[in-house]
C-alpha cells in the first residue's frame, strides 16, 4: 500500500542513479513516471521478458523470479529506508518480477500479453483478499514484493481458466 506521504518524496533522476538499489527498484526509470508508476512498471517488465524469452525457456524465467525477488526485496527494503516511505508508489521492481510470473503462463501472442496485462493489473490496484491484508501487515521490502506476487496468482489463476481465448 502506497503511504500517503508518497505524494511529498518525489525520488529524481539523479537519486535513482546514486545507488543500484534504486536503479533497481524504481524500476530502471519507469517508477520515476509522475502518473501511474505501477502501470508503467508493469509495461517495463514486457521488453526485459521478451529478451529473457528469447534466451531462456519460460520454465527456467519463472524460476529465475525466485533470485529476483530477493534482489528485489533487497532493492525495494533499501530504496524504501532512503525515501522514507516503505512502499512508494515509485517502487516498481515489484511489478516487474510479478508481471514477468503472469507472462510465464500466457502464449506469446498479442492476446496473451494483453490479457497478463490487463488480469495482474486489475488484482494490482483492487488487491482482493487476503492481498490488500498482506499489503498492510507486512512492511519493508519483503511486504512490498509480496503483495504483486500475490496478485500476480490471482492473474495466473483467472488467465488459466480462460486460457482456450488466448491463443
Amino acid at each position: 500500500m502506497t503511504h500517503p506521504a508518497t505524494s511529498l518524496v518525489r525520488p529524481t533522476l539523479r537519486f535513482m542513479l546514486a545507488h543500484p538499489a534504486h536503479f533497481i527498484a524504481l524500476g530502471f526509470g519507469s517508477g520515476l513516471a509522475r502518473r501511474a508508476p505501477g502501470t508503467w512498471g508493469t509495461l517495463a517488465a514486457f521488453p526485459l521478458y521478451a529478451v529473457l524469452v528469447s534466451f531462456l525457456p519460460p520454465l527456467f524465467i519463472a524460476a529465475l523470479c525466485i533470485p529476483a525477488f530477493g534482489l528485489g526485496w533487497w532493492a525495494a527494503s533499501r530504496t524504501g529506508r532512503a525515501l522514507g516511505v516503505h512502499d512508494h508508489g515509485g517502487i516498481v521492481v515489484d511489478e516487474i518480477v510479478a508481471t514477468w510470473l503472469v507472462l510465464v503462463m500466457v502464449p506469446l501472442t498479442w492476446k496473451g500479453w494483453l490479457a497478463a496485462f490487463a488480469a495482474f493489473r486489475v488484482f494490482d490496484i483492487l488487491k482482493p483478499w487476503p492481498i490488500r491484508w498482506f499489503d498492510r501487515k507486512v512492511h519493508g521490502g519483503f511486504g512490498v514484493m509480496l503483495d504483486d506476487i500475490l496478485a500476480a496468482g490471482y492473474a495466473i489463476a483467472v488467465l488459466w481458466l480462460v486460457r482456450g481465448w488466448l491463443v
